[in-house]
């Protein structure tokens, strides 16, 4: 089972990808096994006046690197584009590249760089327990925060070991 390294302080834990997962299509699968699926048996829950899903969104953020080109070849510049969505980012990449005040601005034809692209999104899970916990999910890592029992840790390596979305990035202890 993979393990999640605790941190000093706050309660959280981290997991390193061995590798960074592929892309975007990687990254919302995993995303969307979590939110979707709900393997941690995260539950719903009410406050006042409103009720919350068991796993909620509260914060996306993808992030597009570009370098631009000249004739020859020699990089002239970059630039990075962040976006609130799979849909701003998955549009703005087309909008980059096509867009020619960008290129005769930079005097080259950008190019996306797709392997340093960086996307982050934080969950906030509704434990069965009554616990409210923080799961941030980026490219190359998962950090669980804000958690009191150990439960929820154990639960979260145990998912990590077993998701078909995280099938070749998560290595066993």
């Amino acid at each position: 089972m993979r393990q999640f390294t605790p941190k000093h302080g706050t309660l959280s834990a981290t997991c390193v990808l061995k590798k960074p997962l592929a892309g975007i299509e990687a990254f919302t699968a995993v995303l969307h096994e979590i939110v979707q699926q709900n393997p941690l048996g995260c539950t719903p829950y009410r406050t006042v006046k409103k009720q919350h899903p068991p796993v909620r969104k509260v914060r996306e953020r993808y992030t597009a690197k570009f370098v631009y080109m000249d004739p020859a070849g020699k990089q002239i510049g970059s630039s990075s584009e962040v976006y609130d969505s799979v849909e701003g980012y998955e549009n703005g990449i087309h909008a980059v590249m096509a867009s020619l005040a960008n290129i005769t601005a930079h005097r080259g034809k950008a190019r996306h760089l797709r392997e340093s692209d960086h996307f982050t999104v934080i969950l906030q899970c509704h434990s069965e327990g009554g616990e409210l916990f923080f799961l941030s999910l980026s490219r190359d890592r998962i950090t669980v925060a804000s958690y009191t029992s150990d439960a929820i840790r154990k639960s979260l390596e145990k998912w990590a070991e077993r998701s078909p979305a995280l099938s070749g990035v998560i290595s066993a202890r």
